[in-house]
C-alpha cells in the first residue's frame, strides 16, 4: 500500500508522508527553464510532454511521498469554451460565459480540448519515479470556479455584495460544473489518479447564509461521487470558518488545513485524517526556525492520521535547499 493510501484508507498514525501543494513549479530552477521556452500557460498545461515533466521534476531532486499533476482548476473553464489566459504579475483573466455554447457542449468536445491532462497522467503512472508514490490528481470545488467564471479574475480584492445574488445564473452553472466536473475527476481517475483533491480556494468569501447552496451540497455531491469510485478525496476549504462543521457534513477521505487556522483546535474537533497548515512563508526563513515549525505540527499530529503539506503552494522564492531540508526532517521524525 502506498503512504498516502495508508493515511487516508488505513487511518495510520505510525507514518508521515509529505507532498506539497505546488511542489511542481516556479522555486524549482528546471521548472523555469521550461516556462522561459513556453510562456503561455495554458499551453503548457496542454503539452502532455512538458507538463509530465514538469510533474516528475520535484521527484527527482525530493523524496515526496506523491507526485501531483502539473494543471489548473481552469482547465475547467477552459474545456467549457471560456476565453483562460494567465498575465503576469496579475493571474488568470477570462471572458464572458456564453451559456448557449456551454450548454450544447457535449462530453466528448469538452475531453478533447483538454485531453493532454489525462495524457499527462498516463505518462506519469508508467513512469519508474512513481513507482512507490501516489498520483494525485485535482479539480477547483464548484464555489470557486464559479468565481473565476463569473468574476473573469481573482478575487482577491473581495467580491461584490451582490454577487452571489445573481441566483438563475448561479444555479444554472452549479448544475453545469456538477456535470463537467465529475467528468474531469473520472477521466483523471481512468489515466492514473489514484487521490483527488478539490481545491476550494475562495471557499472563505461565503456568509453563513449561502454556504449549504454553495459550498456544502455541491462539494458533498462530489466528495459522494469520488468514493463511489473507490478513490480516496482530500478536500481544501480555504479559510473556511467552521472546519469541524464542513468535515461532519461532506465527509472527505482527508481535510488540508490552511495556514491561518489553529492546528490546536484541529486536533480536538476533527477526527478524520489531516493534511497541511504550515505556513509557506516558514520556508523562506532559517533552518531553525523550519524544523521548530515543522516539529510543531508532527507533534501536535503524533497520535493522529496525518499528511504534511504546507497551509498554502510553495512560494516561488523559496530556495529548493530548504525543500530538501523539510523532507528530510518530516521523513527523520
Amino acid at each position: 500500500m502506498k503512504p498516502l493510501d495508508r493515511i487516508l484508507i488505513n487511518k495510520e498514525t505510525s507514518l508521515k508522508p509529505i507532498w506539497i501543494m505546488r511542489q511542481a513549479g516556479r522555486y524549482l530552477p528546471e521548472f523555469r527553464e521550461i516556462r522561459k521556452e513556453n510562456p503561455d500557460f495554458i499551453k503548457l498545461c496542454l503539452n502532455q510532454h512538458l507538463s509530465s515533466e514538469i510533474t516528475l521534476q520535484p521527484l527527482r531532486r525530493f523524496n515526496f511521498d506523491a507526485a501531483i499533476i502539473f494543471s489548473d482548476i481552469l482547465m475547467i473553464p477552459f474545456g467549457l469554451n471560456q476565453k483562460v489566459e494567465f498575465k503576469k504579475n496579475i493571474g488568470p483573466i477570462l471572458g464572458d460565459i456564453n451559456f448557449e455554447q456551454i450548454l450544447e457542449l457535449n462530453e466528448i468536445d469538452f475531453i478533447n480540448k483538454i485531453s493532454p491532462v489525462y495524457e499527462a497522467l498516463n505518462i506519469i503512472s508508467e513512469n519508474k519515479l512513481t513507482e512507490n508514490k501516489n498520483i494525485i490528481g485535482f479539480v477547483g470545488a464548484p464555489l470557486t470556479l464559479l468565481v473565476y467564471m463569473i468574476n473573469k479574475q481573482s478575487p482577491k480584492s473581495g467580491l461584490n455584495n451582490n454577487f452571489f445574488n445573481n441566483d438563475p445564473k448561479i444555479k444554472q452553472l452549479l448544475l453545469i460544473l456538477d456535470k463537467f466536473i465529475k467528468l474531469h475527476i473520472k477521466k483523471q481517475i481512468d489515466n492514473g489518479a489514484e487521490i483527488i483533491q478539490i481545491f476550494d480556494s475562495w471557499a472563505g468569501l461565503v456568509d453563513e447564509k449561502n454556504l449549504e447552496k454553495l459550498i456544502y451540497l455541491p462539494t458533498f455531491k462530489l466528495v459522494e461521487y469520488i468514493k463511489s469510485l473507490n478513490v480516496p478525496v482530500i478536500c481544501f476549504p480555504r479559510n473556511i470558518k467552521n472546519y469541524k462543521k464542513y468535515c461532519d457534513i461532506i465527509n472527505p477521505s482527508a481535510v488540508c488545513i490552511d495556514y491561518e487556522t489553529d492546528p490546536l483546535k484541529i486536533i480536538k474537533n476533527i477526527k478524520i485524517p489531516i493534511q497541511g497548515g504550515m505556513d509557506p512563508k516558514i520556508l523562506l526563513s532559517d533552518k531553525e526556525n523550519l524544523k521548530n515549525e515543522a516539529k510543531k505540527y508532527l507533534d501536535i499530529f503524533k497520535d493522529h492520521p496525518y499528511i504534511f503539506n504546507l497551509g498554502h503552494g510553495v512560494l516561488p522564492e523559496t530556495d529548493p535547499d530548504m525543500m530538501d531540508y523539510l523532507v528530510k526532517i518530516v521523513k527523520d521524525y
